[in-house]
């Protein structure tokens, strides 16, 4: 088990919480896809935000989403860093934008929403007492995350001026990996002509695809990539029962 003990390093995908209309449903099937236990729920005032948990420890949250009128959902992935203002600063001046300004989160951190300039949705996190997930790359876990976008050149200029990332581009066809300045790979991005829209999509990590699937799709899940193999591992895409996309891969580290 990859086990995080304090704040990863900046530009680190560090956490992922869904805000949907029923988050009691989203526990009961999201439980039944990643064996999720869950924590005590958050008060009202905080969306009933509760913690998903594998062995004991955080990897995402759920929530009650805040807008009564909302019709899409999504998982909204957060990255790591020591300074939310300054890196704020940094994405407005690089193009994106800043729905959410600043703030903090009682004692837990401090972040912020931002925009990028191709549409793609993140958030900022400056870890307190909160540190974000406690496990990665363990099913269950986050293992990877990805934009997939119609603007991938401007995509890759913004990332790399707000984080400092490296750009690592994939043979054959339209895929940049990208790299912390240790040189630690953190994500992705996927250019894709036909994307309706710019989003960052995480995966999951899970011990057996093929199983994962099953269970996902007797819980209400649609199938939006079919099972496949990678060099990476075998993978899927999947809508959750309120439309939030998510991926599952079997990492090939397992096999």
């Amino acid at each position: 088990m990859t086990v995080i003990t304090q704040a990863p390093p900046n530009g680190t995908p560090t956490w992922v919480d869904l805000g949907i209309p029923d988050h009691r449903r989203a526990m009961e099937f999201y439980g039944a896809v990643f064996g999720w236990e869950f924590g005590e729920e958050g008060p009202p005032e905080t969306g009933n935000y509760t913690m998903c948990l594998v062995q004991g420890k955080p990897v995402a949250a759920l929530m009650k989403n805040s807008d009564p009128d909302a019709t899409d959902f999504w998982w909204n992935m957060y990255f790591a860093t020591d300074d939310c203002d300054g890196a704020a600063k940094r994405i407005t001046d690089a193009g994106g934008q800043i729905p959410m300004a600043p703030m903090d989160v009682m004692e837990q951190g401090r972040m912020a929403i931002a925009v990028d300039p191709a549409g793609g949705q993140f958030g900022l996190w400056e870890a307190r007492v909160h540190i974000g997930a406690q496990v990665v790359n363990e099913p269950g876990a986050m293992v990877w995350n990805e934009l997939v976008t119609a603007k991938a050149d401007a995509a890759r200029d913004f990332y790399t001026a707000v984080f400092d990332f490296t750009l690592e581009p994939m043979a054959g066809f339209d895929y940049t990996v990208l790299h912390r300045p240790d040189q630690r790979p953190i994500g992705g991005i996927q250019g894709e002509p036909s994307a309706p829209k710019s989003a960052w999509l995480t995966y999951f990590d899970v011990a057996d695809t093929d199983a994962t699937l099953q269970r996902a799709t007797a819980a209400g899940a649609t199938v939006t990539l079919p099972a496949q193999d990678t060099p990476f591992g075998r993978m899927a895409g999947l809508r959750d029962p309120f439309g939030a996309e998510f991926r599952i891969i079997e990492s090939a580290q397992q096999s």
